[in-house]
């Protein structure tokens, strides 16, 4: 997400005005997770006004609309995918790689249905997949056969890592909703393709410190600084449940990667309108 109005004041300017929070985003941070596709395709007008908002080295990570991923479970979506990317048109230069999210149901027998879709996706774009099955876990058969075939089409999985979430019991609102909606699958650290995506989540602690919420995290850094120096287009989102603290995390996981990476370009300056500058 981008339009966080708990950001504004905090992270974002105070007189940050509706409509315009995805200009704030943009001096923290250089990719946003575009979740809001997932329940409806935006109209012209929001597409053109992030058009001209994004700054030419942002990147957006659209999710697919359940339309297509959940109630026609990849089946038969060619039009509902054509008219959503062609809604899409004005961000071309601005889109990083589109992220087919899977259900919970979707599961090994499903693969047969997940290679005709992949196989049948525009190349033009950059994808991702993930999936929420726990038959999919680290060290299983059917996480080698879907690893096996995402990599034959050129396509990441996505890589989330929820078990910090799961590790705490849940005190608010939002973190009962993130343990009821997040899902438990255990990944292993592989990129697959030339995108990789990272989904990072703890619990909310507004009172620790953000080097102590990360520490779960800290076994990512070696293979983000390796996928890097590989030349691969990383992206790396920080999560909590209310997300109020995201923009901060991934400032100082920017940092942290940075020092196995010297050369990785430099985030924006959170106090100026961001420049130019290389995607992390």
């Amino acid at each position: 997400m981008w339009v966080n109005r708990a950001w504004v004041g905090r992270q974002f300017p105070a007189d940050t005005a509706r409509g315009s929070e995805l200009v704030a985003y943009a001096r923290w941070c250089t990719a946003v997770e575009g979740n809001t596709t997932f329940y409806a395709v935006p109209s012209e007008a929001a597409v053109a006004r992030w058009a001209e908002q994004a700054p030419d080295w942002f990147r957006f990570a659209f999710k697919l609309p359940r339309t297509i991923t959940h109630d026609r479970r990849l089946v038969g979506a060619n039009r509902e995918l054509s008219e959503f990317l062609g809604c899409l048109g004005p961000l071309r230069g601005v889109l990083g790689p589109f992220s087919v999210q899977l259900p919970e149901s979707f599961g090994p027998s499903d693969l047969p249905v997940l290679e005709r879709f992949v196989r049948g996706l525009p190349t033009e774009f950059d994808w991702s997949v993930e999936v929420r099955n726990r038959a999919f876990d680290a060290g299983t058969d059917s996480e080698s056969a879907l690893n096996d075939l995402l990599a034959t089409c050129g396509i990441d999985r996505i890589l989330f890592h929820t078990a910090p979430l799961f590790a705490d019991v849940p005190d608010t609102p939002e973190a009962v909703e993130a343990h009821a909606r997040k899902p438990r699958v255990h990944v292993r650290p592989v990129a697959l393709a030339g995108n990789p995506v990272l989904r990072l989540i703890v619990p909310d602690s507004v009172n620790a410190p953000l080097s102590k919420l990360i520490e779960p995290w800290r076994k990512w850094w070696p293979h983000v600084a390796r996928w890097v120096s590989d030349g691969r287009d990383v992206t790396v989102f920080a999560h909590t449940p209310d997300n109020l603290r995201s923009p901060d995390l991934a400032r100082l996981i920017h940092a942290e990667v940075s020092e196995r990476v010297p050369d990785l370009p430099v985030l924006p300056d959170t106090t100026t309108l961001p420049g130019q500058m290389g995607l992390f």
